[in-house]
């Protein structure tokens, strides 16, 4: 089986890349695509969809919520993806990809050598979901943060099965029914 992760950008590539080898199993393949943006994204779906040809392959759209309405959002992504046959799952990160660095402080604070677990206990940061802009939120603690390098430097301290994002856990959940056989 393969999986091709169809992402809005080049940071999830970073993060994917290293924590997927954790997550899948062995006799799963994967490939990890960005785009530059969400409108490069969705017009790229289509085309990925209908012209990707390889038997026992699954699709995963990865697209961040930003201040758009999720369920709306996620329903708009399952239209661009629908009637082309593949196994499709959408994930959205509530609000970016950085929400799911909320979820484990402990990984942040390795990867900077800065003790950043005392602020989960904070009203704002309790659940890293709701955070409305978690990037900006991060660079007031960690201001040498940048995207890509970010998460080359927090995934390999990531407990993957210990995040608190919801969000974090649902594509952990979806990726895992992916590679469930049947």
């Amino acid at each position: 089986m393969k999986i091709v992760f169809l992402l809005e950008e080049r940071s999830m590539k970073a993060l994917l890349d290293i924590i997927l080898p954790r997550i899948l199993p062995d006799n799963v393949d994967f490939v990890t695509i960005p785009h530059d943006g969400k409108s490069d994204l969705r017009k790229s779906l289509p085309i990925k969809l209908r012209g990707w040809n390889e038997p026992d392959t699954a699709f995963v759209v990865l697209h961040d919520q930003d201040s758009n309405d999720c369920r709306q959002l996620k329903n708009e992504l399952a239209a661009l993806c629908s009637g082309f046959g593949k196994r499709v799952l959408i994930r959205i990160p509530c609000h970016e990809m950085e929400s799911w660095y909320w979820g484990d402080l402990a990984a942040v604070s390795a990867a900077y050598g800065k003790d950043l677990t005392h602020l989960a206990r904070n009203r704002i940061y309790r659940d890293p979901d709701a955070i409305v802009n978690p990037k900006r939120e991060l660079k007031r603690y960690i201001p040498v943060l940048t995207q890509i390098d970010g998460a080359k430097r927090i995934a390999p301290h990531m407990d993957l099965w210990n995040n608190t994002s919801y969000s974090f856990g649902v594509f952990l959940k979806g990726i895992q029914s992916l590679c469930e056989p049947g």
